[in-house]
């Protein structure tokens, strides 16, 4: 392989970029070498003799001993290509200690080196000599073949191999319980997946040599959607069960896989410990966080769960040794459980230091007031223990006595502890804060190790809070405590006991419902990330770490490295080795580092570490060597490194027995600090040999050969040197870093910016921990601030906690693109600048409105009680260069501290930019992230200079108006106590004071105040020229005032501040408003949306409106809602209601409510509505004026309520006057006639359902005066009455037999009548005289013509005539088109209303067609298509008039009124319809003849259409002429849709003969056809000989025989049945027509010539087929025909047919079968 010369790299060609330097050890004449490759290095990975490269290009190169290969490399140190990859583009590589693996582009692994323990998971070879594919294949899929998994990264450990797959989840191989598979035999040749973290998230895994670690993104609501793993996926058992007690549940997630496995236990004999009565809890009670409850007695932080009490993030750090986060970690080897100490455990429980109830109490109050020194554990055995003051203080000794008894029984055999190794007392001492043991502890019990212990542990915690995470993610509390899904049941205080072997917890929720802390818990950081949808963009901060495999050394991280017995055991989660040391099979969350932010985890050889976002380094594990950076024993918890102050470390790498930091110092470029053993030159492969022999013992000896150690991490003097390192790696006993040179700045930019970024973030979290936390804490702080301003406290404690998180989350993915591309299209802040200027955006509103609400003039006090009189630390923190500023002056400059970051990124970008060529992308995104970020600086500078102007302002404005109107929103604008604007026409002595405001304008007077919205504000200059006075007119909803101005300028000043401030209010843009550089719009809409509530007294006050508005009055759509529950939701117009609208009023005797839908003028219902009262009536009909008026009907009730019934017709003011139909379900009764004042008033007609008819006079809602009454029977009474159905003075009582009475008659119809008069038989003798007829009828009731006036009337109002006739068309045509518009309008809001074709039938009726200009009959067809059309839609004038009055005869014809004696009526009314249409129609069409008259027919002649100019044509020639009648036009549309009660009504009237008829044609009809023909007298020559045979072949002929039956003129009869399916007379007419040509054709066809008939021949062939058709109703028929056929018809050849067809139905009646 080539590798360049060290000239070709200074040349400058190529090698800029990852540049490789190597090193070992950390003594000042080390020089790094440089590896020399001919691409820019990527990653590198180190082995224990080996290391593999991965280059630009995806190569991958091997260097060092490499003893698998066949063929020994000549140079071990050169780079050898592996070109087994070729072709494949590596995106990443990893190193164990004897073996190696690279990851593909497309996610497939490949591995090579050591095979003995089968890590390189390849069964069957000891070594691999070359990289091998190997697949990871997933068994849970169905698929086949197996899918294979593609892998996102790899981590090689000396006999295992760890990959994290695409979906997040760790598949291991290899030998060893550090894989965590629960395997039975050893080595695993195939990948299996690592059941125990399936679900989760996984973000990193790390490999040690024998141990392995995961950075586990935490359970969050993002997680929903990953569906959890319950079951093992090898023997399908439940992982985790859950046994719910009374009011506790027994959690276990001691599943462990049986597959080789001896289970030596039964899980189900651990239970938990009944609560004893001090624990009392409500098993309904809520488990949801409270973040302000407090409870009167104080608790100990000891026993809240690591993430309640996060005001002391790192105190428990150090402490924990065996105690992790608060669980006695009894190791797992010492099963020989408490059976033997277990009555030693409970006596040294009841044998408690503490004497009694007081001396609990004074030791909580102690606790709780030391917060610096509190350790942070968590339930556990510690909650054993007498320092559990968290019971509640009031719980009597022997409560807590009792408790302790029965957990330390429940433990039982299961929590391994010898009593000497670790007595109760020693352990209780150990845990103890130093004041805690003065306090209360008996002495004597402290030994000194733990005491030493313990004050080095409150030292660090001192030192680490400072820049400790202050997060107390209260709400998480549930879903972190045991890193298990969702497990407690809900509404439960639950004890968990976690079954696995360390114990046993106790629910830190049950020991705080016991007695809560009296720290105020409080979220400082948004729960799902910087804003709740970026999790996806930003890389998560919530993470926890898992460790396992062996952990003899501490690697894992559980502090379990106790004392141990010797003789092996074996215990359900742990594993032993062979020199019975215990490591754990499967994986666990390292607790303490829970809420530590942890974003990267590397492991050594037999140390481990984690970084986090805040630029720490925890390490735990072997410090034989002084790896961890710190000298703190024991090492096996996570404690932090001991760096300087400033040294933020953000890149770390971990090697046999060293540790490399990357950090940022002084100046931007990183340096390296390197902590671990010290490597002298030919001692080193000694030791090595050494080293692998020992594996990790001896170590004592080894360091003394190897040279010394360092304490804590030491800089590296030659990282300087180095150029720009962008990441470190150590692996055996070698460091290697990668840098780039700083091409044009670039490089440098990069760094800076990440930096600037990790500075600012550990900036945040210093005032967050520092400041923030301890004030919310302070219990005082709400009754000091008040609600309101403590309210805005916590708001803007939560924006900073976002802002703080998002920039540690953008710290991290800086830190990350530094590590990985170093390009600008890796930057976030360039995509999503938006989540930034937002986030920034609404921290500064946030303090702005505390700033404005003297937020931090109320802080000052609780600042110095906490902080001190010297503000040294707030000085320090805000930056702030200036003496002698006051605490609340200081807590501004603090607070907008983070606002300043803004300006360094718009600087750092365009740093960034230069580096570009102008004409390049990045130089274009970089330049507009910049100047977005600029824009907001200054924008925000704006909002902070109003926010101090506002500040500023209040307090010289009177107090008691301050109360009242100052708004944490509210920003001034300007005002006018300089005088510059004052009220027209004021008083000398009265004071105008005008105050503008981003919402609202205030006019404050000597006490009171009036604020004017600016939303509904409206302002105009007054011209001078008028007045010679600067004057703006305002206006508002309810007040226009006039303000004088005392300058030009001035005026122009206020114009444009009220005018930027309204349009600014109504854009919601908020305070962004004295921007005098941007381009503002001149005045703000005069028409808007916005809402307001009146105030003034009448028909308004109180009403609130919401919708649109136009200057000062609601205008266009809009809501109106009134105190009392009115609400009014439609069209406004200048301030009322106008148009259509809704309006609901409730009705309080009923408890319902009123509403009207419908059209309303001036405020008022004016037009067509429908109005539901709340008694269930509904009228539906016209107003006006807000009341009924016009023509309307009233539905009361329903049919099974007391009174249903339907009024229909005229109303007046409200009553119904006129004529009216009213249908009294109840009495079965219905009348039609005059009505006044609601009362049944002058002639009229009552129907009722028994069949009796009365025609005559009412008065006062009776009938009295002359009537006529019939019965069905035909008996008449014709007389007075004085009452319904009462009969009193003369009158005449006629028979159905002629005989009548005539005299003077009292009493009720049909109840017996009192008569005297005399009785007459008129047809004694002349007996063969037909019966006298019946009485004309109809003479006494309403004509025709005065019916249903209103409903024409309404039609001619809306075509702008206000009576019939009087108007102009042309207007009319106007009023036509907009009504059409409008309608389609509101149907296009609702388009299911209307079908596309009527949609169509819209459209082309809103075309007016021409109407004016002479008939033709061309014109004349189009006007009757345009009348069908318009009758066709009630959208239209003429089709709302018409679907009106189908509407009054329906409900007068149907039900009771279908009776014959109203035949007359109802044919009379059809009548006048049509002339009152008429009417309409030639007013809209002036040119249409009228009723009579004639429109020309165009002649057929050619030439005359040709040459319309030829005189050739003969004067004298009579034209064919149409005559113009109002049935022939208007029938059509009308009769089809009253057909129905028409034709009842005939067929009732005509019964009787028809009855006869009927009897007729059924009889006749039995004959055959030749025989009916004879019986007719039709001459034979008429008689078909033959007929069109049908059956037995078509075409043929048949002959007509004696008994062939409904045979002939069949044609003729089918047409004339058709007469049932016609309606008008005209079609009927058609009908009968088209029948006589059939029969003509047929006989002609007959006679073979033509023929001319004469009525003789003609009537009985006619007779035949009308009795053949048999049409039931017939008469009818004839009577409808007759009485609506177009009388210009009655004397041509239709009349003669017709009459005819009469003569036909006559004669059938009349037949005399012989």
């Amino acid at each position: 392989m080539e590798t360049q010369s060290k000239s070709s790299w200074d040349d400058g060609s190529g090698g800029e970029r990852g540049l490789l330097h190597s090193w070992k050890g950390y003594s000042y004449s080390i020089t790094p070498e440089r590896l020399l490759l001919p691409r820019p290095v990527l990653q590198v990975a180190l082995g224990s003799q080996h290391g593999v490269l991965l280059v630009e290009g995806g190569q991958v190169y091997s260097f060092g001993e490499l003893p698998w290969k066949q063929s020994q490399v000549p140079e071990p140190a050169k780079p050898t290509l592996e070109s087994a990859l070729s072709g494949q583009r590596v995106v990443t590589v990893a190193a164990g200690s004897f073996h190696s693996g690279a990851v593909t582009e497309d996610g497939g692994i490949h591995m090579w080196g050591e095979n003995s323990a089968g890590q390189c998971g390849l069964s069957g070879l000891s070594t691999v000599p070359n990289p091998t594919p190997v697949a990871l294949q997933d068994l849970d899929t169905v698929t086949v073949p197996l899918q294979t998994v593609p892998v996102l990264e790899l981590a090689c450990g000396e006999k295992h191999t760890l990959a994290l797959s695409v979906q997040r989840e760790v598949w291991a191989w290899g030998s060893g319980c550090q894989l965590g598979l629960n395997a039975a035999v050893f080595p695993v040749w195939k990948p299996q997946k690592v059941e125990h973290l399936a679900g989760r998230y996984v973000l990193q895994v790390a490999c040690g040599a024998s141990h392995s670690l995961a950075l586990v993104r935490c359970l969050g609501s993002h997680d929903g959607h990953r569906p959890h793993v319950d079951k093992c996926g090898r023997c399908n058992e439940l992982l985790y069960t859950m046994t719910d007690k009374e009011d506790h549940v027994i959690i276990s997630d001691s599943h462990y896989c049986p597959l080789g496995v001896e289970l030596t236990e039964d899980d189900g004999k651990l239970e938990a410990p009944n609560p004893t009565t001090g624990l009392k809890t409500s098993p309904s009670e809520p488990v949801l966080p409270s973040y302000t409850s407090k409870s009167e007695s104080p608790a100990v932080p000891t026993v809240a769960d690591p993430t309640s009490v996060p005001s002391q993030p790192h105190a428990s750090e150090e402490g924990e040794a065996s105690l992790v986060n608060g669980m006695l970690q009894v190791s797992d080897s010492d099963t020989s459980a408490l059976s033997g100490a277990e009555s030693d455990a409970v006596a040294g429980a009841k044998s408690s230091p503490y004497p009694d109830e007081q001396a609990v109490k004074d030791y909580l109050k102690k606790l709780s007031d030391n917060t610096q020194t509190n350790t942070q554990a968590s339930g556990g055995l510690n909650a054993l223990l007498p320092s559990t003051g968290g019971l509640m203080s009031s719980t009597p000794t022997s409560a807590l006595n009792n408790l302790v008894a029965s957990c330390a029984s429940a433990v039982g055999g299961r929590v391994a502890s010898t009593y000497e190794a670790l007595s109760l007392k020693k352990m209780m001492n150990f845990y103890l804060p130093s004041g805690a043991s003065r306090s209360g502890g008996s002495p004597g019990v402290v030994d000194n190790s733990a005491e030493r212990v313990r004050q080095e542990d409150s030292m660090q915690g001192k030192k680490s809070s400072s820049t400790g995470d202050i997060r107390e993610e209260e709400a998480e509390g549930l879903r972190r405590r045991l890193s298990l899904p969702g497990l407690l049941s809900q509404g439960r205080y639950a004890v968990h006991l976690l079954s696995s072997s360390y114990g046993l917890l106790l629910s830190p929720r049950l020991l705080r419902k016991a007695g809560r802390p009296k720290m105020r818990a409080v979220a400082l950081t948004p729960l799902g990330g910087a804003i709740p949808e970026d999790h996806e963009v930003l890389p998560t901060l919530q993470t926890e770490v898992w460790s396992w495999g062996h952990g003899e050394h501490g690697q894992l991280g559980h502090g379990d490295n106790l004392a141990r017995l010797d003789t092996p055991v074996t215990v359900i989660t742990g594993c032993l080795d062979h020199k019975g040391k215990c490591s754990r099979l499967q994986p666990l969350c390292i607790k303490s580092l829970n809420n530590k932010e942890v974003v990267r985890v590397a492991a050594g050889a037999h140390h481990s570490l984690a970084l986090t976002a805040q630029s720490q380094v925890f390490s735990w594990g072997s410090n034989s060597s002084g790896q961890l950076g710190h000298m703190e024993s024991p090492s096996t918890v996570p404690r932090l490194a001991k760096l300087s102050e400033g040294i933020r470390v953000w890149d770390v790498s971990a090697g046999e027995r060293h540790t490399l930091l990357l950090a940022d110092g002084d100046c931007i470029q990183p340096i390296i600090y390197y902590s671990g053993q010290q490597v002298k030159e030919g001692e080193e492969e000694g030791g090595n040999e050494k080293e692998l022999h020992q594996q990790g013992g001896g170590e004592e000896e080894e360091e003394e050969q190897a040279g010394g150690y360092t304490q804590q991490p030491v800089l590296l003097p030659f990282c300087m040197n180095l150029g720009y390192v962008s990441s470190v790696f150590a692996g055996g006993r070698r460091c290697v870093a990668l840098s780039d040179r700083n091409v044009m700045g670039f490089i440098a930019s990069l760094h800076e910016l990440a930096s600037a970024e990790r500075r600012f973030y550990c900036k945040l979290c210093n005032i967050k921990s520092q400041i923030l936390r301890p004030l919310l804490e302070l219990e005082s702080l709400s009754s000091a601030l008040g609600q309101v301003i403590f309210g805005l406290l916590q708001t803007l404690a939560n924006m900073f906690g976002r802002l703080c998180h998002l920039t540690g989350q953008h710290a991290t993915s800086l830190t990350a693109s530094l590590r990985r591309c170093r390009e600008v299209k890796s930057l976030l802040i360039l995509e999503h600048t938006s989540i930034f200027l937002d986030c920034y955006n609404d921290y500064c509103s946030a303090v702005g409105n505390f700033q404005v609400m003297g937020g931090f003039q109320a802080l000052t006090k609780p600042s110095i009680d906490l902080f001190g009189k010297g503000p040294e630390l707030l000085q320090k923190l805000s930056e702030c260069g200036e003496e002698n500023l006051t605490t609340a002056d200081l807590l501004v400059v603090l607070f907008y501290l983070p606002a300043r970051h803004l300006h360094e990124y718009s600087r750092l970008l365009l740093k960034l930019a230069t580096c570009f060529e102008v004409c390049s992308t990045e130089y274009q995104k970089l330049q507009d992230s910049c100047s977005k970020f600029e824009a907001s600086v200054l924008q925000l500078k704006r909002k902070r200079k109003e926010a101090d102007y506002t500040v500023h302002f209040w307090k010289i404005f009177p107090g008691k108006m301050t109360d009242s109107l100052r708004k944490p929103y509210r920003r001034l604008i300007c005002e006018s106590s300089n005088k510059g604007l004052t009220l027209q026409n004021a008083g000398r002595f009265s004071v105008n004071w005008f105050i503008l405001f981003n919402d609202v304008l205030v006019h404050a007077q000597f006490s009171t105040h009036h604020i004017f919205p600016l939303a509904t504000l409206w302002v105009e200059p007054i011209p001078e020229e008028d007045t010679g006075l600067y004057g703006l007119k305002v206006i508002t909803p309810e007040e226009t005032l006039t303000l004088l101005a005392s300058s030009p300028m001035e005026k122009i000043k206020w114009l444009r501040s009220i005018n930027q401030a309204v349009d600014q209010a109504l854009s919601g843009k908020g305070q962004d408003v004295a921007s005098g550089s941007s381009v503002q719009k001149l005045e703000p809409p005069i028409s808007r949306t916005a809402s307001y509530t009146f105030y003034k007294e009448g028909r308004l006050k109180d009403a609130t409106y919401e919708g649109r508005w136009l200057s000062g009055k609601p205008n266009g759509r809009g809501v109106l809602k009134w105190c009392d529950g009115r609400i009014y939701t439609g069209a406004f117009k200048n301030g009322l209601e106008d148009g259509f609208g809704e309006f609901v009023a409730p009705n309080k005797t009923l408890n319902k409510n009123d509403h009207y839908q419908g059209y309303w003028k001036d405020g008022k219902m004016h037009g067509l509505g429908t109005y539901r009262y709340a008694s269930g009536e509904v009228y539906d009909g016209s107003f006006q004026e807000g009341v009924r008026h016009g023509h309307g009907m009233l539905r009361s009730g329903k049919l099974n309520t007391s009174s249903p019934s339907v009024f229909i017709g005229q109303w007046l003011q409200d009553k119904k006057t006129g004529y009216g139909v009213f249908d009294d379900i109840t009495k079965g009764e219905k009348y039609m006639g005059m009505w006044q004042d609601h009362q049944r008033q002058g002639t009229g007609v009552v129907v009722t359902q028994f069949g009796l008819y009365y025609e005559g006079a009412f008065k006062d809602n009776k009938m009295m005066g002359t009537g006529v009454l019939l019965s069905e029977d035909d008996t008449t009474y014709e007389g007075e009455f004085s009452d319904d159905w009462t009969l009193s003075g003369k009158g005449v009582l006629t028979m159905p037999n002629g005989d009548y009475l005539e005299g003077s008659f009292n009493g009720e119809w049909g109840s017996g009548l009192k008569v005297t008069g005399s009785y007459f038989k008129p047809h004694l003798f002349d007996t063969d005289k037909d019966k006298t007829q019946a009485m004309k009828l109809g003479h006494l009731c309403v004509c025709a013509e005065d019916k249903w006036p209103a409903v024409f009337e309404e039609c001619w109002s809306q075509l702008g005539c206000e009576a019939p006739g009087r108007g102009e068309p042309e207007k009319a045509w106007e009023n036509i088109a907009v009504a059409l518009t409008i309608s389609r309008r509101h149907i296009l809001d609702s388009p299911d209303v209307l079908s596309r074709s009527h949609n169509k039938t819209l459209e082309s009726l809103e075309v007016i067609p021409q109407h004016v200009g002479p008939i033709t009959m061309d014109r004349y067809n189009a006007i009757r298509l345009y009348l069908i059309k318009a009758c066709d839609t009630p959208l239209h004038p003429l089709g709302q008039l018409l679907e009106s009055l189908v509407a009054v005869y329906r409900m007068t014809y149907v039900g009771v009124g279908a009776n014959r004696r109203l035949l007359h009526q109802a044919v009379s009314e059809i009548k006048s319809y049509l002339n009152r249409i008429f009417l309409i129609v030639r007013f809209l069409f002036p040119d249409l003849p009228e009723e009579g008259g004639l429109i020309p027919e165009p002649t057929t002649d050619l030439q005359e259409k040709n040459e319309p100019n030829s005189t050739d044509a003969l004067p004298e020639s009579p034209k064919p002429a149409r005559v113009v009648s109002s049935s022939a036009l208007l029938l059509p549309v009308l009769l089809p849709r009253l057909y129905p009660p028409l034709f009842t009504l005939y067929a009732l009237d005509k019964e009787r003969e028809d009855d006869v008829y009927w009897e007729c044609v059924l009889r006749l009809n039995k004959q055959p056809d030749l025989a009916l023909l004879a019986f007719l007298g039709v001459q034979q020559k008429f008689w078909p000989v033959s007929i069109p045979a049908s059956l037995p072949a078509p075409g043929e002929k048949q002959l007509v025989i004696s008994s062939t039956k409904d045979a002939c003129f069949a044609s003729a009869v089918e047409t004339l049945q058709q007469i049932s399916t016609t309606f008008t007379p005209s079609d009927k007419l058609q009908v009968i027509q088209l029948t006589f040509e059939e029969i003509t054709q047929e006989v002609q066809a007959l006679l073979k010539q033509d023929f001319l008939w004469s009525m003789d021949d003609l009537f009985p062939v006619f007779l035949y087929v009308v009795l053949r058709a048999r049409i039931r109703n017939l008469g009818s028929e004839v009577s409808l025909i007759e009485d609506l056929m177009d009388p210009c018809v009655q004397h041509g050849e239709h009349g003669i047919m017709f009459t005819t067809l009469k003569a036909c139905y006559y004669q059938i009646q009349h037949e005399k079968v012989t």
